[in-house]
């Protein structure tokens, strides 16, 4: 049986979500898989779940714990990041798990990336505000999770998705979904090695020894949620002034849950294609390894293979 170590990087959420939190619980137990909970666990300290040490003895206590097969963040937060120079990377290394999460979560993920790469890292559901998820939704991104987990798998796109927030505790009402569509800007097949996660939390360390090296043969993966049209383009103007979008093939841009236009009219894809001014970059967009739900598990550093007419994605272990 696949054991689950958890732990609370950021944002206290099994202490503020108790439902949820015993839902997701209950969900994966059924679907054969067991637990260690992380120290923090029904722990908060205001906006976050401990301070930062007692963050970094949480996860580096579940890294040293022979039982755990997957570390698995229960949501992402804002603070992540601060945690990154107290990891036992090498220990890690040595002792390699799968670690899974999205969000904040992503500055973790492509630290042990970089720091520690004989582990398995997938931008995927956390265990509250993934698995915790009301059926038929959190069974759809359970298939795709579990698929990628097994190695080199091929995704097709959910058929619908919703960013409603609705029944977050409890259930009120079924969401409102909406016909799923990926769209393209020069070409709709797209293929490398996808590197990448939440944009906004990557300004937190990029530059940083945690940031990977990027090549001129990788797909840029970002994605970023509850956003205004005026932070996306500074976050979008970030990676351009850093370079990046010269280091890569292409970009592979996720839905933007709840995103405010500011009484635009614009899409995220139309303020990035601003940005980048007429340089020949193909991007696909729309991705739904996202914040919005059902959520498709994306492997960091396997090489991907997208295409956006037929909404399929490709994986395969590049290392």
């Amino acid at each position: 049986m696949t054991t689950i170590g958890f732990f609370s990087p950021s944002t206290p959420i099994t202490a503020t979500s108790p439902q949820r939190f015993a839902r997701a619980q209950n969900f994966l137990q059924a679907a054969g898989y067991q637990f260690v909970a992380g120290a923090l666990t029904g722990q908060a300290d205001g906006y976050r779940s401990g301070s930062i040490q007692a963050r970094v003895a949480e996860l580096n206590a579940l890294i040293h714990d022979p039982q755990v097969d997957i570390l698995m963040a229960t949501i992402g937060g804002m603070n992540s990041n601060a945690m990154l120079p107290y990891l036992d990377y090498d220990y890690l290394n040595a002792h390699p798990k799968t670690i899974v999460g999205y969000s904040d979560v992503t500055a973790l993920l492509l630290a042990i990336y970089t720091q520690a790469p004989n582990c398995r890292v997938l931008y995927g559901p956390t265990l509250v505000a993934g698995f915790g998820e009301w059926s038929p939704i959190v069974e759809e991104s359970l298939k795709d999770f579990q698929a990628v987990l097994a190695g080199d798998t091929l995704l097709q796109a959910p058929t619908t998705w919703t960013d409603d927030h609705t029944n977050w505790e409890t259930f009120v009402t079924p969401k409102q979904m909406h016909a799923n569509h990926w769209g393209y800007t020069q070409t709709p097949q797209l293929s490398g090695r996808i590197i990448g996660g939440n944009l906004n939390t990557m300004s937190g360390f990029i530059h940083s020894p945690y940031f990977p090296q990027l090549s001129h043969g990788d797909l840029l993966f970002i994605e970023d949620a509850e956003k205004d049209a005026a932070t996306v383009e500074r976050s979008f103007a970030m990676l351009k002034n850093a370079g990046i979008f010269d280091q890569v093939r292409g970009v592979i841009l996720g839905k933007h849950a709840l995103f405010d236009d500011a009484k635009t009219g614009r899409a995220p894809i139309d303020i990035l294609l601003e940005v980048l001014n007429g340089q020949p970059l193909p991007v696909i967009y729309d991705y739904d390894s996202c914040h919005t739900v059902p959520m498709m598990t994306t492997p960091i550093g396997d090489f991907a293979e997208f295409d956006a007419v037929a909404q399929t994605v490709r994986f395969t272990k590049s290392r």
